[in-house]
């Protein structure tokens, strides 16, 4: 187990997204795991704290979500771009051992049965709200945020520190094509 993984406040889990970064969702339904990657995920709500994630219908990610009700949202490091650009390309449809090829490992926290990738640098658990036509129609997705945690090694004092640690730690941000760019250097 990890023991820099501390509990972030519920009312600044808002603060895990709002820089913009590439995402991985993960759920889990009847034994099934899958974790993909996200570009389009952000906070949408303070309290409760809700956020937003686009998951196409084709994805077996989101088959989990709408079956089991719940997923949960990490934010991935620069150490882990080939995880991310692999669990993004390939569908468990097709490849029903994408994780083991991506070398995903998993664990859980707090009793949520949910599974969370090991080496992000912060991991949301979030309950569905349903919204059927939102889902169907943008394949938009609602998730009212139940738990949240972080590396303190990169988050702590109910903020980012980027700038102090490892650049291995830096989160993702795809800008398209398989293009990503790592966060840069703090402006005060």
């Amino acid at each position: 187990m990890n023991t820099h993984i501390a509990t972030v406040d519920l009312a600044k889990a808002y603060r895990l997204l709002t820089h913009g970064p590439t995402v991985l969702v993960s759920a889990r339904h009847t034994g099934v795991d899958d974790v993909m990657a996200a570009a389009w995920a952000c906070a949408l709500d303070f309290a409760p704290p809700k956020l937003t994630v686009v998951l196409d219908k084709a994805t077996r990610t989101r088959e989990l979500v709408e079956r089991s009700g719940r997923f949960a949202i990490q934010i991935p490091t620069l150490a882990q771009l080939g995880l991310v650009n692999h669990v993004g390309n390939h569908s468990l449809h097709q490849q029903p051992d994408k994780l083991a090829r991506a070398a995903v490992e998993t664990f859980e926290l707090d009793g949520k049965d949910l599974p969370l990738v090991a080496g992000c640098s912060a991991w949301l658990a979030c309950e569905l709200v349903a919204e059927p036509h939102n889902q169907a129609v943008y394949d938009l997705f609602i998730g009212e945020v139940v738990a949240a945690w972080a590396d303190t090694r990169v988050f702590h004092d109910g903020r980012w520190h980027f700038e102090a640690a490892d650049r291995s730690w830096r989160s993702l941000h795809h800008v398209a094509g398989g293009h990503y760019y790592a966060i840069g250097e703090a402006i005060e």
